[in-house]
């Protein structure tokens, strides 16, 4: 008889895919099941598929535990009681998704993760770097950027695990202490989204978005926004400012990780009389490393006007050609020249094949490239191989405990 996805399974855990999720296989299908560990036995609930699709026809379903029956060493009480796998899965927030396993087994996991992806995609003769910590102790009271939603009953938290419904909570352990104590004193918002931001000078900036909220009319019937707040963040003793609602990183020393990482693999690297590139550049992080590397001769390229705006302002005492462009329109109108280094920090979806190429196409000398996602990571790597280059270095980053998110950095040279 074939299994539906009504069914609750007794599942054997293989592995970790890319996501943070677990692997099991029941009849030769692959189940990818959430809150177990490779190792373990659990009983789990196979998820009905979105209304029209044929469960029976699928080559994979998802499943969530509900009952371990053969623990693994590596578990721990959850770091978030709400989240428990002793709560109902739809009553478990989302966002801590590896809370339940010890943080050295979290950072194995996180290596296998990418040392799959590597294989997969990067082609042969690469080895996964150890995921370094960044912290001593349990790996809490970090994210200086927490969003939360309102239902239409006026309760405000988290979404729950791979949902949009609001599931209420007395407690936000991964959350600096005080934006945990800011979002638990929020009461009788409207409904919408609210964001929960802690710069460095410690001070809580809550950011609402309602769902009714109409920007004001202008002139022409364009739509705009009010101009966010701008916050300060320090890495060492720089100072950038962004928007409150911009792009920064939300572990409190992630920005100067990564940027004495990039400074690690790119020094000698950086020749002075040759240009560089900070792609996808932000308020200008990267820039202000390779000017600490000795160049000169940078330009930062970001398609954000208001972070270009901030680069260029936070950049000014090292004169860096700040450009609100997408990068690869900007590398289109690029020629081959004296390219020295390029930091490449794209998003999450990675730099893709064209900017890949066209990066290849200004021969630069060697490229740092910082990624927030193993699997575009390794396709990208994979696509730089092709054209000849050598992977030097990788570093990986434990930047976000109890999630399955890392950081790795690697250096490329021709």
């Amino acid at each position: 008889m074939t299994s539906s996805p009504a069914d609750v399974l007794e599942l054997d855990i293989t592995g970790i895919a890319h996501g943070g999720t677990f692997v099991a296989r029941h009849e030769g299908r692959v189940v990818f099941v959430s809150d177990a560990i490779p190792g373990e036995r659990v009983r789990a609930r196979v998820i009905a598929p979105q209304e029209g699709a044929d469960a029976s026809t699928r080559s994979f379903w998802r499943a969530e535990t509900i009952e371990v029956l053969e623990a693994s060493e590596h578990r721990r009480p959850h770091v978030w009681a709400e989240a428990d796998v002793s709560r109902d899965p739809a009553d478990r927030p989302g966002g801590a998704d590896l809370g339940h396993i010890d943080l050295d087994h979290q950072r194995a996991l996180k290596r296998r993760v990418l040392t799959e992806a590597l294989d997969r995609f990067a082609g042969s003769g690469l080895e996964a770097p150890e995921i370094e910590s960044v912290e001593s102790g349990d790996g809490l009271g970090w994210r200086t950027r927490v969003t939360l939603h309102v239902d239409d009953t006026g309760v405000a938290g988290p979404f729950a695990a791979r949902s949009h419904r609001v599931v209420p909570v007395t407690s936000h352990p991964l959350a600096r202490p005080a934006i945990a104590e800011a979002a638990l004193a929020l009461q009788g918002e409207a409904p919408g989204r609210i964001e929960l931001v802690e710069p460095a000078d410690g001070t809580v900036r809550i950011i609402r978005r309602e769902e009714t909220e109409r920007a004001p009319r202008v002139q022409r019937g364009f739509r705009k926004r009010p101009t966010p707040e701008v916050i300060h963040e320090m890495v060492n003793d720089r100072r950038f400012q962004v928007d409150s609602t911009g792009f920064w990183q939300v572990h409190p020393r992630a920005a100067s990780v990564l940027d004495a990482a990039v400074y690690g693999i790119l020094d000698g690297h950086v020749d002075e009389q040759k240009s560089h590139y900070d792609l996808y550049g932000g308020v200008g992080l990267f820039a202000a490393t390779l000017a600490d590397l000795g160049g000169t001769d940078i330009v930062t390229v970001e398609s954000s006007a208001r972070a270009t705006q901030h680069a260029a302002a936070n950049l000014a005492p090292l004169e860096v050609n700040a450009v609100t462009a997408r990068v690869d329109r900007f590398l289109a109108t690029q020629k081959r020249g004296r390219t020295g280094a390029v930091v490449l920090d794209p998003p999450r979806a990675g730099a893709g094949r064209q900017v890949v190429e066209a990066i290849h196409a200004l021969a630069p000398d060697a490229i740092a490239y910082v990624a927030c996602d193993p699997v575009a990571l390794a396709r990208d790597l994979g696509t730089f191989r092709t054209l000849g280059w050598n992977v030097d270095r990788l570093r990986g980053f434990d930047l976000f405990p109890h999630s399955h998110h890392f950081e790795v950095v690697a250096l490329l040279t021709r």
